[in-house]
């Protein structure tokens, strides 16, 4: 394939060369990272070399702490993003296509969205506790109104002539909901959830900022204090790898539940 035809805007190019290049692209952070390290560019309390984070992993998986750890983060995780998105694609949903519904929950999220979760820390404390139960409402409160106002604005986008052409051909009320507001908007829906999960990721460290005792930001924050720069990228690169698990699960379920929407 010529140079030109590969540059060219929307033009697929061959699965061998989009993994070739994805694969060298790593690659060249691998050796950047191997050169700093190993030749002695900077110190190991600064950056730990690639087989310290390997020798980090091999002995937190045989004691087992770095599944506890991955478990912990998980059920905060899922816990969080479960309850955000059962609330927020439906409320969503129902903003973007009523302006009645779009009154009254505007005003709250354009207010709530802005606000960094990490300033209501103690507020959740007082009111929640320090349990598990506060951890997953960091990851509540930090995605729910994000998807709100991204759900909200995928329905705003379905265009007024399918509905129009809808009740044309006879479409009852419910059916319109249903048949064709509903499929029209379950594509963006899910691409917004596959967006607002990493997002879920990024707030694992605040949620186990205070009076954690597992987890992967525990982990991590608790290397911070010793340095051990090995343990925090360990805990960043579990994290990495995880978040890039949960990216393709919703690939795959866009794919298979949604089988009439274009693919991206």
């Amino acid at each position: 394939m010529a140079i030109r035809s590969v540059l060219a805007p929307k033009v697929e190019i061959p699965r061998s060369l989009y993994l070739g290049l994805g694969a060298a692209s790593v690659a060249v952070i691998l050796a950047l990272w191997c050169l700093l390290t190993y030749g002695g560019i900077t110190p190991p309390d600064f950056l730990a070399a690639p087989h310290l984070v390997v020798e980090a992993g091999i002995h937190r998986l045989s004691t087992g702490s770095l599944i506890d750890d991955t478990e912990a983060s998980l059920t905060v995780i899922l816990a969080g993003f479960f309850f955000a998105s059962i609330l927020s694609v439906p409320l969503g949903i129902l903003m973007g296509s009523f302006k009645v519904v779009e009154a009254l929950i505007e005003p709250i999220t354009g207010f709530m969205r802005y606000i960094p979760v990490s300033a209501l820390i103690p507020l959740l404390i007082l009111w929640i506790g320090i349990g598990v139960e506060e951890k997953i409402m960091v990851i509540f409160l930090g995605t729910f109104f994000q998807q709100l106002i991204l759900i909200s604005d995928v329905s705003a986008r379905v265009s007024k002539d399918l509905i129009d052409c809808s009740y044309t051909l006879g479409a009852s009320r419910r059916q319109v909901i249903w048949r064709v507001l509903l499929p029209a908007c379950m594509p963006g829906v899910m691409d917004n959830l596959r967006v607002t999960m990493g997002w879920a990721w990024t707030y694992l460290v605040v949620a186990e900022l205070v009076a954690a005792n597992s987890g992967l930001g525990y982990m991590i924050l608790n290397a911070m204090r010793g340095l051990f720069t090995d343990v925090i990228l360990l805990g960043v690169f579990t994290i990495g790898i995880l978040g890039l698990i949960t990216d393709m699960i919703f690939k795959f379920a866009r794919r298979w539940l949604l089988p009439w929407s274009a693919e991206f």
